[in-house]
Protein backbone atom coordinates (compact mmCIF):
# COMPACT_ATOMS: atom_id res chain seq x y z
CA UNK A 1 0.00 0.00 0.00
CA UNK A 2 1.26 3.41 -0.62
CA UNK A 3 2.11 4.97 2.58
CA UNK A 4 1.10 8.88 3.01
CA UNK A 5 3.96 10.23 4.82
CA UNK A 6 4.80 13.03 3.33
CA UNK A 7 2.09 12.67 0.68
CA UNK A 8 0.40 16.31 2.66
CA UNK A 9 1.98 19.72 2.92
CA UNK A 10 4.38 20.44 4.84
CA UNK A 11 4.86 23.32 6.72
CA UNK A 12 7.98 25.27 4.39
CA UNK A 13 7.38 29.25 4.05
CA UNK A 14 4.00 29.37 1.22
CA UNK A 15 2.98 32.82 -0.08
CA UNK A 16 -0.16 33.03 1.95
CA UNK A 17 -3.34 35.48 0.31
CA UNK A 18 -5.43 37.46 2.49
CA UNK A 19 -7.90 40.10 1.93
CA UNK A 20 -6.85 43.69 3.04
CA UNK A 21 -9.19 46.50 2.57
CA UNK A 22 -11.52 44.85 -0.04
CA UNK A 23 -8.20 44.19 -2.20
CA UNK A 24 -6.25 41.47 -2.39
CA UNK A 25 -2.27 41.74 -0.68
CA UNK A 26 0.22 39.48 -0.32
CA UNK A 27 2.72 38.66 2.48
CA UNK A 28 5.45 35.55 3.16
CA UNK A 29 4.59 33.38 6.09
CA UNK A 30 1.44 30.92 6.54
CA UNK A 31 -2.00 32.00 6.85
CA UNK A 32 -3.57 33.14 10.24
CA UNK A 33 -6.75 31.56 11.07
CA UNK A 34 -9.77 33.45 11.95
CA UNK A 35 -12.14 33.60 14.63
CA UNK A 36 -12.64 30.78 16.83
CA UNK A 37 -15.29 30.51 19.21
CA UNK A 38 -15.88 27.84 22.17
CA UNK A 39 -18.64 27.58 25.04
CA UNK A 40 -17.78 26.61 28.50
CA UNK A 41 -17.26 23.29 28.28
CA UNK A 42 -14.94 21.50 26.00
CA UNK A 43 -15.88 20.06 22.71
CA UNK A 44 -15.48 16.18 22.68
CA UNK A 45 -15.35 14.51 19.08
CA UNK A 46 -14.96 10.81 18.38
CA UNK A 47 -12.11 10.45 16.74
CA UNK A 48 -10.95 7.39 13.68
CA UNK A 49 -7.30 6.19 13.43
CA UNK A 50 -6.42 5.27 10.20
CA UNK A 51 -3.08 4.38 9.01
CA UNK A 52 -1.81 6.33 12.13
CA UNK A 53 -3.24 9.53 10.91
CA UNK A 54 -6.68 11.54 13.13
CA UNK A 55 -9.59 11.91 11.63
CA UNK A 56 -12.63 13.42 12.77
CA UNK A 57 -16.62 13.51 11.51
CA UNK A 58 -18.57 16.81 12.33
CA UNK A 59 -22.03 17.31 11.15
CA UNK A 60 -23.22 20.77 10.93
CA UNK A 61 -25.37 21.11 7.92
CA UNK A 62 -27.57 18.91 5.34
CA UNK A 63 -24.83 18.23 3.78
CA UNK A 64 -22.59 16.38 5.65
CA UNK A 65 -21.01 14.33 7.66
CA UNK A 66 -18.03 15.38 6.56
CA UNK A 67 -14.15 14.29 7.41
CA UNK A 68 -11.24 16.36 8.31
CA UNK A 69 -7.57 14.66 9.05
CA UNK A 70 -5.82 16.95 12.06
CA UNK A 71 -2.39 17.45 10.36
CA UNK A 72 -0.25 19.76 12.75
CA UNK A 73 2.55 19.44 10.45
CA UNK A 74 0.97 21.34 8.05
CA UNK A 75 0.83 24.92 7.96
CA UNK A 76 -2.42 25.42 6.05
CA UNK A 77 -6.17 24.06 6.18
CA UNK A 78 -6.97 22.22 3.08
CA UNK A 79 -10.47 21.84 1.73
CA UNK A 80 -12.21 20.23 -1.15
CA UNK A 81 -13.62 22.00 -3.71
CA UNK A 82 -17.18 21.26 -3.08
CA UNK A 83 -16.74 22.78 0.41
CA UNK A 84 -14.86 25.93 -0.49
CA UNK A 85 -17.89 26.25 -3.05
CA UNK A 86 -20.27 26.11 -0.27
CA UNK A 87 -18.54 27.83 2.53
CA UNK A 88 -16.05 30.47 0.74
CA UNK A 89 -16.46 34.31 1.03
CA UNK A 90 -19.03 35.38 -1.41
CA UNK A 91 -17.12 38.45 -2.46
CA UNK A 92 -13.92 36.62 -3.03
CA UNK A 93 -15.07 34.62 -5.58
CA UNK A 94 -12.68 31.67 -6.12
CA UNK A 95 -11.59 31.99 -9.81
CA UNK A 96 -10.43 35.89 -8.61
CA UNK A 97 -8.00 34.50 -6.51
CA UNK A 98 -4.51 33.98 -7.77
CA UNK A 99 -3.03 30.44 -7.40
CA UNK A 100 -0.32 29.90 -4.24
CA UNK A 101 2.60 27.94 -4.50
CA UNK A 102 3.10 25.47 -2.03
CA UNK A 103 6.45 24.06 -1.23
CA UNK A 104 6.27 20.01 0.20
CA UNK A 105 8.46 18.35 2.15
CA UNK A 106 10.76 17.51 -0.92
CA UNK A 107 11.17 21.02 -2.10
CA UNK A 108 8.97 20.74 -5.29
CA UNK A 109 6.28 22.56 -5.19
CA UNK A 110 2.19 23.02 -6.50
CA UNK A 111 -0.31 25.33 -7.23
CA UNK A 112 -3.51 25.77 -4.89
CA UNK A 113 -6.22 27.99 -5.17
CA UNK A 114 -6.88 29.70 -1.97
CA UNK A 115 -9.89 30.31 -0.16
CA UNK A 116 -11.65 31.92 2.61
CA UNK A 117 -14.42 29.71 4.46
CA UNK A 118 -16.99 31.54 6.75
CA UNK A 119 -17.36 28.42 8.96
CA UNK A 120 -15.93 25.07 10.11
CA UNK A 121 -17.37 23.79 13.00
CA UNK A 122 -15.98 20.75 15.04
CA UNK A 123 -18.70 19.90 17.67
CA UNK A 124 -19.05 23.31 19.60
CA UNK A 125 -16.14 24.56 18.86
CA UNK A 126 -16.77 26.69 15.88
CA UNK A 127 -14.11 28.67 13.55
CA UNK A 128 -15.09 31.24 11.36
CA UNK A 129 -12.86 32.95 8.32
CA UNK A 130 -10.94 30.56 7.90
CA UNK A 131 -8.26 30.91 5.08
CA UNK A 132 -8.12 27.64 3.25
CA UNK A 133 -6.35 26.34 0.13
CA UNK A 134 -8.37 24.10 -2.26
CA UNK A 135 -7.39 21.31 -3.07
CA UNK A 136 -9.13 17.73 -4.52
CA UNK A 137 -8.70 15.04 -1.74
CA UNK A 138 -9.47 12.16 -3.73
CA UNK A 139 -6.33 10.05 -3.46
CA UNK A 140 -6.37 10.10 0.24
CA UNK A 141 -10.15 8.88 0.35
CA UNK A 142 -9.05 6.55 -1.63
CA UNK A 143 -6.23 5.53 0.55
CA UNK A 144 -7.71 5.63 3.72
CA UNK A 145 -11.33 4.17 2.74
CA UNK A 146 -13.87 7.11 3.47
CA UNK A 147 -14.49 10.19 2.16
CA UNK A 148 -12.08 13.44 2.99
CA UNK A 149 -13.56 16.83 3.20
CA UNK A 150 -10.50 18.58 4.29
CA UNK A 151 -7.46 18.80 6.44
CA UNK A 152 -6.90 21.00 9.37
CA UNK A 153 -3.72 22.77 9.44
CA UNK A 154 -2.18 23.43 12.84
CA UNK A 155 -2.74 27.21 12.89
CA UNK A 156 -6.43 26.41 12.99
CA UNK A 157 -6.27 25.44 16.08
CA UNK A 158 -3.90 28.40 17.75
CA UNK A 159 -6.95 29.62 20.02
CA UNK A 160 -8.02 26.48 21.75
CA UNK A 161 -5.86 23.59 23.54
CA UNK A 162 -6.02 20.94 21.29
CA UNK A 163 -6.09 17.08 22.57
CA UNK A 164 -5.15 14.33 20.24
CA UNK A 165 -5.81 11.01 21.90
CA UNK A 166 -4.64 8.69 19.97
CA UNK A 167 -5.21 5.52 22.73
CA UNK A 168 -8.79 6.57 23.26
CA UNK A 169 -9.68 7.63 19.57
CA UNK A 170 -11.35 10.91 20.22
CA UNK A 171 -10.34 14.85 19.68
CA UNK A 172 -10.55 17.36 22.58
CA UNK A 173 -10.50 21.10 22.06
CA UNK A 174 -11.02 23.35 25.04
CA UNK A 175 -10.06 27.00 26.80
CA UNK A 176 -7.47 27.14 28.56
CA UNK A 177 -6.48 26.75 31.20
CA UNK A 178 -6.06 23.32 31.82
CA UNK A 179 -4.23 22.10 34.98
CA UNK A 180 -1.41 19.23 34.14
CA UNK A 181 -2.17 15.98 35.16
CA UNK A 182 -0.29 13.47 36.86
CA UNK A 183 2.16 11.30 34.77
CA UNK A 184 2.09 13.69 31.98
CA UNK A 185 5.27 15.16 30.21
CA UNK A 186 5.08 18.87 28.82
CA UNK A 187 7.47 19.97 26.42
CA UNK A 188 8.02 23.57 25.07
CA UNK A 189 7.61 24.08 21.36
CA UNK A 190 9.03 26.26 18.85
CA UNK A 191 6.46 27.56 16.42
CA UNK A 192 8.52 26.83 12.92
CA UNK A 193 6.67 27.50 9.72
CA UNK A 194 3.71 27.50 12.03
CA UNK A 195 3.64 23.96 13.33
CA UNK A 196 5.46 22.69 16.89
CA UNK A 197 9.04 21.63 16.81
CA UNK A 198 10.14 20.01 19.86
CA UNK A 199 13.62 19.37 21.47
CA UNK A 200 14.30 15.48 22.03
CA UNK A 201 17.35 13.10 22.16
CA UNK A 202 18.43 10.39 20.31
CA UNK A 203 21.10 8.13 22.61
CA UNK A 204 23.28 10.71 24.01
CA UNK A 205 22.39 13.31 20.79
CA UNK A 206 20.28 16.38 21.18
CA UNK A 207 18.32 16.72 18.20
CA UNK A 208 14.98 18.44 17.17
CA UNK A 209 11.76 16.91 15.56
CA UNK A 210 8.63 18.76 14.09
CA UNK A 211 5.33 17.08 15.47
CA UNK A 212 3.47 15.62 12.48
CA UNK A 213 0.33 13.62 12.83
CA UNK A 214 -0.35 14.07 8.89
CA UNK A 215 2.52 11.68 9.01
CA UNK A 216 1.97 7.98 9.34
CA UNK A 217 5.73 7.28 10.00
CA UNK A 218 7.39 6.38 13.82
CA UNK A 219 9.97 8.77 13.46
CA UNK A 220 11.50 10.12 10.26
CA UNK A 221 14.90 11.17 10.95
CA UNK A 222 17.48 13.20 9.37
CA UNK A 223 20.73 11.34 10.57
CA UNK A 224 23.30 14.30 10.01
CA UNK A 225 25.42 14.90 13.34
CA UNK A 226 23.63 12.03 15.54
CA UNK A 227 25.95 9.50 15.20
CA UNK A 228 22.85 6.78 14.80
CA UNK A 229 23.67 2.75 14.92
CA UNK A 230 21.30 0.50 13.37
CA UNK A 231 20.21 -2.68 14.59
CA UNK A 232 18.60 -3.26 11.11
CA UNK A 233 18.75 -2.12 7.96
CA UNK A 234 18.78 0.61 6.63
CA UNK A 235 17.54 -0.81 3.35
CA UNK A 236 14.60 0.22 0.67
CA UNK A 237 11.45 -0.04 1.96
CA UNK A 238 8.23 1.40 0.17
CA UNK A 239 7.04 3.71 -2.44
CA UNK A 240 5.47 6.89 -0.83
CA UNK A 241 3.03 8.96 -2.39
CA UNK A 242 3.97 12.61 -2.36
CA UNK A 243 1.98 15.81 -3.44
CA UNK A 244 4.16 16.10 -6.69
CA UNK A 245 4.87 12.42 -6.96
CA UNK A 246 6.29 8.74 -5.73
CA UNK A 247 9.71 8.19 -4.27
CA UNK A 248 11.20 5.22 -2.94
CA UNK A 249 11.98 5.13 1.04
CA UNK A 250 14.89 4.14 3.29
CA UNK A 251 13.75 2.41 6.07
CA UNK A 252 15.93 0.49 8.88
CA UNK A 253 15.90 -0.43 12.98
CA UNK A 254 17.77 1.88 15.35
CA UNK A 255 20.14 0.75 17.76
CA UNK A 256 19.36 3.50 20.20
CA UNK A 257 16.65 5.08 22.44
CA UNK A 258 14.80 8.15 21.85
CA UNK A 259 13.68 10.05 24.61
CA UNK A 260 10.54 11.90 24.06
CA UNK A 261 10.14 14.68 27.40
CA UNK A 262 9.81 11.82 30.09
CA UNK A 263 9.37 8.63 27.87
CA UNK A 264 11.52 6.36 26.31
CA UNK A 265 10.92 4.52 22.83
CA UNK A 266 13.28 2.10 22.67
CA UNK A 267 15.02 1.05 19.16
CA UNK A 268 12.68 3.00 17.06
CA UNK A 269 11.86 2.01 13.10
CA UNK A 270 12.66 5.55 11.36
CA UNK A 271 12.67 6.68 7.90
CA UNK A 272 16.10 8.47 6.64
CA UNK A 273 15.13 12.27 5.48
CA UNK A 274 17.07 15.45 4.22
CA UNK A 275 14.71 17.88 5.85
CA UNK A 276 13.80 18.41 9.87
CA UNK A 277 13.28 14.96 11.86
CA UNK A 278 9.56 14.53 12.65
CA UNK A 279 7.80 12.15 14.86
CA UNK A 280 4.67 10.97 13.39
CA UNK A 281 1.78 8.42 14.26
CA UNK A 282 3.37 5.55 14.13
CA UNK A 283 5.13 6.93 17.72
CA UNK A 284 2.12 9.44 18.76
CA UNK A 285 -0.65 7.06 18.34
CA UNK A 286 0.93 5.34 22.24
CA UNK A 287 -0.20 9.16 23.59
CA UNK A 288 -2.88 11.68 24.29
CA UNK A 289 -1.00 14.40 23.03
CA UNK A 290 -2.35 18.32 23.97
CA UNK A 291 -0.94 21.54 21.99
CA UNK A 292 -1.13 25.09 23.91
CA UNK A 293 -0.29 27.76 21.36
CA UNK A 294 -0.65 30.24 23.62
CA UNK A 295 2.16 29.22 25.87
CA UNK A 296 3.92 27.21 22.94
CA UNK A 297 3.36 23.87 24.88
CA UNK A 298 3.14 20.61 24.29
CA UNK A 299 2.15 17.85 26.63
CA UNK A 300 2.47 14.04 26.17
CA UNK A 301 0.44 11.42 28.72
CA UNK A 302 0.48 8.15 28.60
CA UNK A 303 -1.75 5.79 30.98
CA UNK A 304 -0.31 2.57 30.02
CA UNK A 305 2.77 1.37 31.50
CA UNK A 306 4.16 -1.10 29.20
CA UNK A 307 7.37 -0.38 27.07
CA UNK A 308 6.53 1.27 24.28
CA UNK A 309 7.55 -1.50 20.81
CA UNK A 310 7.80 0.16 17.23
CA UNK A 311 6.54 -3.26 15.36
CA UNK A 312 8.65 -3.79 12.71
CA UNK A 313 7.67 -3.40 8.86
CA UNK A 314 6.35 -6.47 6.80
CA UNK A 315 5.79 -6.41 2.81
CA UNK A 316 5.43 -8.79 -0.04
CA UNK A 317 7.75 -5.72 -1.64
CA UNK A 318 4.39 -3.61 -3.38
CA UNK A 319 3.26 0.04 -2.96
CA UNK A 320 0.08 0.83 -4.60
CA UNK A 321 -1.90 3.64 -6.08
CA UNK A 322 -5.52 2.50 -4.95
CA UNK A 323 -8.99 2.62 -7.01
CA UNK A 324 -11.73 1.21 -6.26
CA UNK A 325 -11.59 -0.60 -9.52
CA UNK A 326 -7.96 -1.87 -9.09
CA UNK A 327 -4.30 -1.08 -6.92
CA UNK A 328 -1.66 0.30 -9.78
CA UNK A 329 1.64 -0.85 -8.62
CA UNK A 330 4.04 2.33 -8.18
CA UNK A 331 6.57 0.14 -6.38
CA UNK A 332 8.99 -2.56 -5.89
CA UNK A 333 11.23 -2.98 -3.16
CA UNK A 334 14.55 -4.54 -5.07
CA UNK A 335 15.44 -8.25 -3.77
CA UNK A 336 11.51 -8.63 -2.29
CA UNK A 337 8.88 -11.58 -3.09
CA UNK A 338 7.58 -9.04 -5.95
CA UNK A 339 10.68 -8.44 -7.21
CA UNK A 340 11.43 -12.12 -7.65
CA UNK A 341 7.71 -12.78 -9.69
CA UNK A 342 9.42 -10.21 -12.23
CA UNK A 343 6.13 -7.69 -10.67
CA UNK A 344 6.33 -4.53 -13.33
CA UNK A 345 5.95 -0.68 -12.17
CA UNK A 346 2.01 -0.07 -13.61
CA UNK A 347 1.28 -3.67 -13.19
CA UNK A 348 -2.85 -3.34 -11.76
CA UNK A 349 -3.88 -5.64 -9.26
CA UNK A 350 -8.05 -6.50 -8.82
CA UNK A 351 -7.86 -9.07 -6.56
CA UNK A 352 -6.14 -9.90 -3.05
CA UNK A 353 -6.65 -13.32 -1.63
CA UNK A 354 -9.77 -13.81 -4.34
CA UNK A 355 -11.50 -10.45 -2.93
CA UNK A 356 -11.76 -7.36 -5.29
CA UNK A 357 -9.52 -4.60 -3.73
CA UNK A 358 -12.47 -2.50 -3.15
CA UNK A 359 -13.63 -4.81 -0.03
CA UNK A 360 -9.76 -4.33 1.04
CA UNK A 361 -10.02 -1.18 3.25
CA UNK A 362 -6.38 0.06 5.15
CA UNK A 363 -7.08 -1.64 8.31
CA UNK A 364 -8.00 -4.97 6.83
CA UNK A 365 -5.14 -4.95 4.94
CA UNK A 366 -2.39 -3.57 7.42
CA UNK A 367 -3.49 -6.81 9.87
CA UNK A 368 -2.95 -9.44 6.44
CA UNK A 369 0.54 -7.77 6.75
CA UNK A 370 0.92 -8.00 10.23
CA UNK A 371 0.24 -11.66 10.23
CA UNK A 372 0.34 -13.37 6.82
CA UNK A 373 2.63 -15.81 5.52
CA UNK A 374 1.94 -15.29 1.80
CA UNK A 375 -0.82 -13.27 -0.50
CA UNK A 376 -2.17 -14.22 -3.59
CA UNK A 377 -2.76 -10.90 -5.81
CA UNK A 378 -4.54 -10.99 -9.15
CA UNK A 379 -3.46 -9.29 -11.87
CA UNK A 380 -4.92 -7.61 -14.79
CA UNK A 381 -3.20 -7.91 -18.60
CA UNK A 382 -5.43 -6.69 -20.93
CA UNK A 383 -8.35 -8.73 -20.52
CA UNK A 384 -6.04 -11.66 -18.90
CA UNK A 385 -5.99 -12.45 -15.06
CA UNK A 386 -3.07 -13.81 -13.47
CA UNK A 387 -2.21 -15.16 -9.88
CA UNK A 388 1.24 -14.65 -8.03
CA UNK A 389 1.30 -15.76 -4.82
CA UNK A 390 4.25 -13.70 -2.74
CA UNK A 391 5.70 -14.25 0.43
CA UNK A 392 5.11 -11.61 3.14
CA UNK A 393 8.52 -10.82 4.72
CA UNK A 394 10.32 -8.46 7.30
CA UNK A 395 11.68 -5.78 5.42
CA UNK A 396 12.68 -4.38 8.72
CA UNK A 397 12.43 -6.91 11.56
Amino acid sequence: MTRLGHWLLRPLPVLACLLAGGCLSFHRGAPEPGRTSLGSKPAVLPAQILDNHIVVQVKWDKYGPYNFMIDTGSSVTLVTPDLAQRYGEKDVPLPVMPQVPVQAADGSSVLLQPAVLSRIELGSARFSDVPVLVYDCGSLSTQLGIKIDGVLGFPLFRQVLLTLDYPHSQVTLASPPVLPAAGESTIGFADLDKSPVIPMRLGERRMIARIDTGSDEALSLNPHGLGARFASGPTEGPTVGTLTGDRAQRIGRLDQTLYLGGYAVPRPVVELVDEVSFIGGGILKYFAVTFDQEHDEVTFRRDATDPIAIPGRRNSGLSFDKTPAYWRVVGVIPGSPADAADVQLGDLVTQVDGDPVANWGIRRYERLMANAESVTYTFLNGNAKTDKKLRVVDVVP
